[in-house]
């Protein structure tokens, strides 16, 4: 079997990756990356020629985040044959989402915020419904390739990251043996508001580890209750000095839980019912697909509707921006990493000099993005200055900062506990900053120093 990053693994960006498996070519999801722009984004597609010299006869996309499905459409332009294996749920939130992406794509180039014309545009999808199949869970399907020398088999389990979200197994056989490969994509053990935690296979010869939270200390000595409490006392505290708490979200998945986690609250009592929470963009429709799916993909509560919590759409015009400002009030609104020129980031910059309100961020933030510069900067004491956007700064940060750990994503230590309960052969560290792969590394080793522990370069390619 021949490895192959087609994706830049020491990054949280365009998770891509090349399986070559007895003339069978398997990409593990086709993303692209948020920081960067135009081709810059894309995965190497052109190495599966010029490298391995094979060709992809299947896409696994194991969610429906940009970051493992954005670069999909450019995949089957460059491999019209492939086919695209997903859950249902996936299935609706791409054909969504994509042309959503397209149009965002055209509007930033005629208005001329980027120089890169778009990646594909909204008629090119029409032909992509041709080339998804979708699976359930815990069933077999068929990945074989036209000129693949060995029977592969492929079985969805739940990742317990978003909606649909899945990891993947692959059964083949190699030299008269039976082989398995997991490929955990974004995975989180632990049960979220909406979303129940991971399944996992038994067993894995190979596995395909994500380490987001890798060099997180403090993620693995927090319990979800604990910062639910927390964030409970900071919001509670904002709300009743009149203030307006901003919470950037992933428009797919942080959101929604988000929103179940707040309309909780206000069951409860500790935000009062009036208090308006406001979203944007796509989010009410995300919505609509979670309700639509919720007796079919895993849930800790099948009667929970998230389009049932009351909403008010943050208005476009300045002056009434300004008006819903002054509070109190609850802002859901992305990017999670406050990427210019979101929302989240316009908004931050109204509200980072005023100590009444707050940011409050829900998720895991990359070194360098506006999330993290505001997060460091408050770190460091009331005043100290951030740079969030280009042009607009620096500014002081005088508003309440605070992080709360509500992300997707297992910690370290329940990373350590998979390896432990498939124990592998070889683990392939991917989807991680270097000292989040190198901490892994490390305890993987000292835990199981039988297993052969790799961190694969961009664009190595990789015999097992």
């Amino acid at each position: 079997m021949k490895f192959l990053a087609l994706g830049d693994t020491e990054e949280i960006g365009a998770s891509c990756h090349f399986l070559d498996i007895g003339g069978t070519g398997i990409v593990l999801d086709a993303g692209t990356d948020p920081r960067r722009e135009g081709p810059d984004s894309l995965p190497r597609f052109d190495w599966v020629r010029e490298r391995a010299q094979s060709y992809v006869d299947h896409a696994l996309i194991t969610h429906a985040h940009h970051d493992h499905m954005g670069s999909l459409p450019v995949l089957v332009e460059e491999f019209p044959h492939a086919m695209a294996h997903m859950t249902d749920a996936t299935k609706q939130l791409l054909d969504f989402l994509l042309p959503a992406s397209a149009r965002l794509q055209k509007k930033r180039y005629e208005q001329g915020e980027t120089q890169h014309e778009p990646l594909f545009a909204e008629e090119d999808l029409d032909f992509l419904s041709h080339v998804y199949l979708s699976h359930e869970l815990e069933k077999d399907f068929d990945l074989t390739g036209i000129e693949g020398s060995t029977s592969v088999k492929g079985r969805f389990y739940s990742a317990g990251h978003i909606l649909g979200s899945v990891g993947t197994e692959l059964r083949f056989e190699e030299k008269g043996e039976e082989r398995r490969l997991f490929y955990t994509s974004d995975t989180n053990m632990q049960p979220q508001s909406i979303i129940p935690g991971g399944e996992y296979p038994s067993t894995a010869d190979v596995l395909v580890l994500e380490t987001t939270l890798g060099a997180d200390e403090e993620a693995e000595q927090t319990s979800r209750p604990e910062e639910v409490e927390k964030f409970r006392k900071t919001l509670g505290r904002v709300i009743d000095r009149g203030g307006t708490a901003l919470i950037p979200v992933f428009v797919m998945g942080r959101a929604q839980e988000m929103l179940a986690m707040l309309q909780r609250l206000k069951d409860e009592g500790t935000i009062p019912s009036g208090v308006p929470i406001y979203t944007a963009g796509s989010m009410r429709a995300i919505a609509g697909i979670y309700d639509d799916t919720n007796d079919t993909t895993p849930r800790l509560d099948e009667e929970f509707k998230v389009f049932d919590v009351e909403q008010e759409r943050v208005p476009y015009e300045s002056d009434a921006k300004t008006e819903i400002l002054e509070g109190p009030g609850i802002m859901v609104v992305s990017s999670g990493m406050m990427f210019e020129p979101t929302l989240s980031n316009v908004l931050a910059r109204r509200i980072v000099e005023n100590e009444e309100d707050a940011v409050l961020i829900v998720g895991h933030a990359v070194e360098g993005t506006p999330a993290r510069r505001l997060q460091d900067a408050a770190a460091d004491g009331q005043g100290s200055p951030v740079m969030l956007a280009e042009g607009h700064g620096p500014q002081p940060v005088y508003c309440t900062v605070e992080r709360f750990r509500f992300s997707g994503h297992s910690h370290r230590r329940d990373l350590l506990a998979i390896v432990d309960d498939l124990s592998p052969e070889t683990v392939l560290l991917v989807h991680g900053e270097p000292e989040a792969q190198a901490w892994m590394r490390e305890n993987i080793e000292q835990r199981h120093p039988e297993i052969d522990v790799r961190r694969p370069d961009w664009g190595e390619m990789i015999e097992i």
